[in-house]
């Protein structure tokens, strides 16, 4: 029996169109949808447990992968079988749960999995866009408890205009790549990278997504209510005991906001809030200890949280003693590392980066090999965020999300500055030492210094700045370069790079509704004073990039040779190529240009020494003398019937010089004329059509004798 199926479309205004269909796949799920765009195809489901998680969080899973069956392609590796997630996939999730994360009711612990599967691949579709979408979509089919719908949508700006979705050729010459993920009546998440471009240019972008998302959200709840809306399951809620609550308040909040008033480092400051919890449990019996101790646990967080918020909405004062627009002092140093090709510490307040820059060749590029994309980065950024950082020993579980999603912002910050015609494949490492509120930003802070110490010629420095927002009613405060509590405690987490020029990348997740756009209009502006307070800094530290690589970093040098050559530049089975590299000491990387026809060279080394020795090679293959031209020779054999002579020009290249050719007068003995080791001067007669081999002629270019 072939089931009934809903469907609704969504039509965007250059006429391209999104279909939602549900009823007829993955029927067993709590809810699933199939998004369609062109050929591109994204399943959806989401399932919930019906009984709490014992945890006091929502255990949220939001699962994105993409089937290499979906673009016609196998996986690679022994198995051929799809595995651990790519980090393009992981950044997809993180993109999906940031949004979704905040709608789910506070009390609401079920295990809940959202999981979406690109299972059919359009080349003109880029399907991350469309996740949001799904995700939201399969939530509104169900009858999981959620706040309301949502969306994201991509916006890129091409000639000038901007555009929802585009195609990754698109996007290929846009100055805007901005995902942004909202519900009807305010944005809730926004991430991209920019070509420098001003604070205003990016409102505009986020103000043209929204209206984009209006639509899709209007269409999520046409297909709820065409599929039969369900109604809203009913759950085991979380105890509360709201005379405790009360009694908490009553009994630990002054202490908590005269400790939050002092300005006190963050150990300082978590001891001190420690004592007032355990002087409070102190006095209670140990029955009610044993019976209300999470919920005594919660509401003492909730009174610090109370605290430390109305400190800043009604004195303006922070954790830490700074007003709501001061930046922590910093500190920064360069060549820090001796070994390295270039390293930077960037440390401000309690947060402190220590990045290293690495240079190589084309061979080090990190390939990228998914269903949806293939290529390689030649620039790249890792990030790592261990547990001492923060005081802390936990376990270590390879890389976390968390760190994936923070490396790419710092890349796609830092990237844009990165000229296009370096020769180097570059990786910078960020090593997070200290963590108190947006390791992140200090990161591209630290990524920029590094790079400029490596002699990277970077059109200009980068700075970043984390941006945080606490709000009551009327009352707000935009804060800027927020502690780790704050942000925990806070409202927004609005992180900005750039330039001096412009915006390169940004990252913000509001945890509120109706995030007005005049508040963030101010964010914004009040992050550029910060971004342009923390880039005098780094400029003082070090103003340009070192003109030259340090002498233990490889010096890149291209070569390019016709194709012809190449062969003889490798050798049988590699031999010439690879005893170069040993006698040079060089790293040598062969490409075809196949535009050109011609080889690319790649020639990577410490030495200057070896490097003249490969470049003297490749001169010594790719020599070709021309007919006609005199050529300086050594003689380097000698033979009854002439002479083996070497071209002074191209050690290597070899021609006989015939006993005919020596001199006008008969020449009996070739010793007669020249001898081992000999500089002399030779024309170039091209292939003699009688031998079929290269001739060249001392005689020629010797006065000829008179006859007799």
């Amino acid at each position: 029996m072939i089931p009934k199926t809903f469907t609704q479309e969504i039509r965007l205004e250059d006429g391209r169109t999104i279909t939602l269909e549900t009823g007829k796949l993955a029927k067993q799920a709590d809810g699933s949808v199939v998004v369609r765009m062109g050929n591109c195809m994204l399943l959806a489901t989401v399932v919930s447990a019906r009984t709490a998680s014992p945890v006091d969080f929502l255990p949220l899973t939001v699962d994105y992968r993409e089937k290499f069956a979906a673009a016609g392609r196998f996986p690679g590796g022994f198995f051929k079988r799809e595995a651990r997630p790519s980090d393009q996939e992981v950044l997809t999730m993180r993109l999906v749960d940031r949004v979704l994360r905040p709608l789910f009711p506070s009390d609401y612990h079920a295990e809940t999995q959202v999981m979406i599967q690109l299972m059919s691949h359009d080349e003109q579709v880029m399907p991350d866009a469309l996740a949001g979408l799904a995700a939201s979509t399969v939530i509104q089919l169900s009858d999981i408890p959620f706040e309301y719908p949502i969306s994201e949508v991509r916006v890129a700006r091409v000639d000038g205009m901007f555009m929802i979705n585009p195609s990754k050729a698109q996007l290929a010459t846009s100055d805007i790549d901005i995902m942004i993920g909202a519900s009807e009546d305010s944005v809730a998440m926004v991430e991209g990278e920019f070509d420098e471009i001003s604070e205003e240019e990016m409102l505009d972008a986020i103000a043209f997504g929204h209206e984009a998302i209006k639509d899709q959200i209007r269409a999520q709840v046409a297909l709820a209510e065409a599929a039969g809306k369900k109604e809203t399951r009913t759950y085991e809620e979380e105890d509360a005991d709201a005379e405790l609550q009360k009694e908490i308040i009553e009994a630990t909040y002054q202490s908590f906001y005269d400790i939050a008033k002092k300005g006190l480092s963050k150990g300082e400051r978590s001891e001190q809030f420690s004592v007032v919890k355990e002087n409070y449990i102190s006095e209670l019996s140990a029955e009610t200890v044993e019976e209300k101790g999470d919920l005594i646990s919660r509401y003492v967080k909730e009174s610090q949280k109370k605290a430390v918020r109305d400190l800043v909405l009604n004195e303006g004062i922070r954790l830490d003693g700074r007003k709501t627009t001061d930046i922590r002092p910093i500190w920064c140093e360069v060549d820090y590392l001796p070994s390295t090709h270039g390293s930077s510490i960037f440390t401000r307040g309690e947060t402190q980066a220590l990045a290293t820059a690495t240079l190589g060749t084309s061979r080090e590029a990190n390939i990228i090999d998914l269903p949806t994309d293939q290529g390689e980065e030649r620039f790249y950024l890792h990030y790592n965020f261990p547990p001492f950082s923060t005081g802390e020993a936990r376990p270590l579980r390879g890389t976390s999300r968390r760190e994936v999603g923070h490396g790419n912002l710092a890349q796609r910050a830092l990237k844009k500055v990165v000229p296009a015609d370096c020769p180097y494949t570059i990786r910078v490492v960020s090593e997070v030492l200290e963590s108190n509120g947006s390791s992140s930003m200090a990161t591209v802070c630290a990524g920029t210094m590094a790079l400029m110490d490596a002699g990277v010629q970077i059109k200009k420095p980068v700075s970043g700045i984390a941006m945080g927002l606490i709000t009551e009613g009327e009352k707000y405060a935009v804060l800027s370069d927020i502690l780790g509590d704050e942000d925990h405690l806070g409202d927004m987490d609005f992180k900005v790079t750039g330039t001096a020029d412009g915006i390169t990348a940004c990252q913000m997740d509001i945890k509120i509704k109706g995030l007005r756009f005049d508040i963030m209009t101010q964010a914004l502006n009040q992050a550029r004073e910060g971004r342009l307070h923390i880039l005098k800094h780094l400029i003082d530290t070090i103003s340009t990039p070192n003109e030259e690589v340090k002498e233990h970093a490889p010096k890149m040098i291209y070569r390019r040779i016709p194709n012809e050559y190449i062969g003889a530049l490798i050798g049988p089975g590699g031999k010439v190529i690879q005893e170069l590299q040993k006698e040079s000491g060089c790293t040598l990387v062969v490409n075809e240009d196949p535009v050109t026809e011609e080889g690319i060279i790649e020639i990577l080394g410490t030495s200057p020494e070896g490097i003249a020795m490969v470049e003297a090679k490749i001169d010594s293959i790719t020599f070709k003398p021309k007919v006609g031209d005199t050529y300086e020779v050594k003689v380097i054999k000698m033979l009854d019937f002439g002479a083996v002579v070497e071209y002074t020009e191209a050690p290597g290249n070899e021609v006989l010089l015939h006993v005919s050719e020596l001199a006008w007068e008969r020449t009996e003995n070739v010793s007669d004329v020249v001898n081992l080791g000999d500089i002399l001067e030779v024309k170039y007669f091209g292939i003699d059509s009688r031998t079929r081999k290269e001739k060249v002629s001392r005689k020629a270019l010797l006065p000829r004798p008179e006859k007799k």
